[in-house]
C-alpha cells in the first residue's frame, strides 16, 4: 500500500467511511470516487484561473486561490496514484 499524506489519507478515510453507501453503485474504489470528489471541488469552490473574475480581486487573493486549487488538484492525482497501484 501506498503511504499517503495526512490530507490525502484524512479524504481517503472520509470516503471509506461513506464508501458502504456507493458500494452496490459504483465499482470504484475509495481512492477514486475521493480524487473525483476533490476534482468536482476544485473546478465549483476554486475556479480555473482564467473562471476567476480578476476585476474584484487581488493579485495576492488570485494567487492564494490557484495556490488552494492547486493543493486539491494535488491530493487528488496522489489519491489517482494510490488507486492505480493498488489494482
Amino acid at each position: 500500500m501506498t503511504d499517503l499524506s495526512p490530507a490525502a489519507d484524512a479524504v481517503k478515510d472520509a470516503a471509506q467511511d461513506a464508501y458502504w453507501l456507493w458500494d452496490s453503485m459504483c465499482p470504484a474504489d475509495a481512492e477514486t470516487i475521493a480524487a473525483a470528489a476533490l476534482r468536482a471541488a476544485a473546478d465549483q469552490l476554486v475556479p480555473e484561473p482564467d473562471d476567476i473574475d480578476k476585476g474584484s480581486l487581488s493579485l495576492a487573493a488570485i494567487r492564494n486561490r490557484c495556490k488552494v486549487r492547486d493543493q486539491l488538484l494535488a491530493i487528488a492525482a496522489e489519491l489517482e496514484g494510490a488507486a492505480s497501484k493498488s489494482e
